[in-house]
C-alpha cells in the first residue's frame, strides 16, 4: 500500500534546514467528514469513521458548530470558524478557462457574509499587520467568469500571508499549477494553511502562531498545496508541496517543497489517499527526488 513507502515523520521543511518533524502534528480538524461532489474527491477529516447525527434529545436546540463548507462557482472550501480561515480550499483547473475573460483588477477582497460575524475575517484585520492577504484558490485560476474569479476574494478563501512568499515562491508554485493543465486531463488543487509545532528552549513542543486584527486572524506557519493529477491513461499522481510562512528564496526549485502526502494528512487532520483510492487502485504519488511509491 502507498502508507509504507512513506516516512511518518519525514520533514516538512526539505530543503531548507527549519528542523520542523511532524511527530506531534497538530490537527485543526473538526469531526465530520466532508460531502463529496460530482467528480471530486474532497479531503475528509475521517474517511473512516463518517459522523453520525446526535440522539433527538441532545439536540433539541440545535449544534453549536456552524456548517463548515462554502461551495462556490470556482471552489469548494471548508471553513474554520477559530482561525477566521479555511481548513481547505479545492479547485479544479481547466487550460480552457485559465484563458477566460474575467479581470482581477475589477475585483476587491469583501468579508464573506456567509459566515457570522463573530467568526470572519475584516479588511482592517489586515491593514497594519504587515501580511498579504494570501489566496488559498488562486484569482488566476478562474478567469471563465467574473463571478468566478470574484468568489476568490472573499476574505474566507484569504490566509495571512509573508508578502515576500505570496509574491515569488508561492506565486511560482500556483503558476506551476496551471501549466500542469497542459499534460493532464483533469487538474485538482487542494490548499490550506498549517500550524506546525515547534521545540522551545525548555526541550517542550508548542504550537504557536501570531494572531491579527481585532478578529484575530490566525496567521498560519505554513502553507500546503496537494495536487491530484489525472492523467490521459487513467492514472492518478499525487503531488504534495509545503512552504513556510517565510520569505522563502523563489530560486530554489519547487521540488525542494515536495512532502510525502501523509506529512500533510499527518499535520493538517486530513485524509486524502483513503478518497483516492475509492475511485482507482492506480495511484502514484511523486516525492523529493522524483521518487514514487505505489499502492
Amino acid at each position: 500500500m502507498l502508507r509504507r513507502g512513506l516516512a511518518p515523520a519525514a520533514s516538512l521543511a526539505l530543503g531548507l534546514g527549519l528542523g520542523l518533524g511532524l511527530g506531534a502534528g497538530w490537527a485543526r480538524g473538526r469531526p465530520g467528514a466532508a460531502e463529496e461532489g460530482p467528480g471530486l474527491a474532497l479531503p475528509a477529516l475521517d474517511a473512516a469513521s463518517p459522523p453520525s447525527p446526535p440522539p433527538p434529545e441532545v439536540g433539541r436546540f440545535g449544534l453549536p458548530g456552524p456548517g463548515l463548507l462554502r461551495r462556490r462557482e470556482s471552489y469548494v472550501l471548508c471553513y474554520d470558524p477559530r482561525g477566521r480561515s479555511a481548513l481547505w480550499v479545492l479547485e479544479r483547473l481547466d487550460a480552457h478557462e485559465l484563458r477566460g475573460p474575467a479581470e482581477r483588477a475589477r475585483c476587491d477582497f469583501r468579508e464573506d457574509d456567509s459566515v457570522h460575524e463573530f467568526h470572519r475575517a475584516t479588511r482592517d484585520d489586515y491593514r497594519g499587520s504587515g501580511f498579504h492577504r494570501g489566496h488559498l484558490a488562486a484569482a488566476a485560476n478562474h478567469r471563465r467568469s467574473a463571478q468566478a474569479m470574484a468568489d476568490t476574494f472573499y476574505l474566507s478563501n484569504v490566509a495571512p500571508q509573508n508578502p515576500h512568499l505570496n509574491q515569488n515562491a508561492w506565486n511560482n508554485l500556483e503558476k506551476y499549477c496551471r501549466s500542469l493543465t497542459k499534460y493532464n486531463e483533469n487538474v485538482y488543487v487542494c490548499t490550506g494553511p498549517l500550524f506546525l509545532p515547534r521545540m522551545e528552549a525548555d526541550g517542550k513542543m508548542y504550537v504557536k502562531y501570531q494572531v491579527i486584527g481585532k478578529n484575530h486572524v490566525a496567521v498560519p506557519t505554513h502553507f500546503f498545496k496537494v495536487l491530484i493529477l489525472e492523467k490521459p491513461g487513467g492514472e492518478i499522481e499525487l503531488r504534495s508541496y509545503v512552504m513556510p510562512n517565510c520569505p522563502v528564496d523563489e530560486k530554489l526549485p519547487l521540488e525542494r517543497f515536495l512532502v510525502p502526502i501523509e506529512s500533510i494528512e499527518r499535520a493538517s487532520g486530513l485524509l486524502f489517499v483513503p478518497n483516492i483510492l475509492k475511485r482507482t487502485n492506480n495511484l502514484k504519488a511523486i516525492t523529493a527526488g522524483n521518487k514514487t511509491y505505489l499502492p
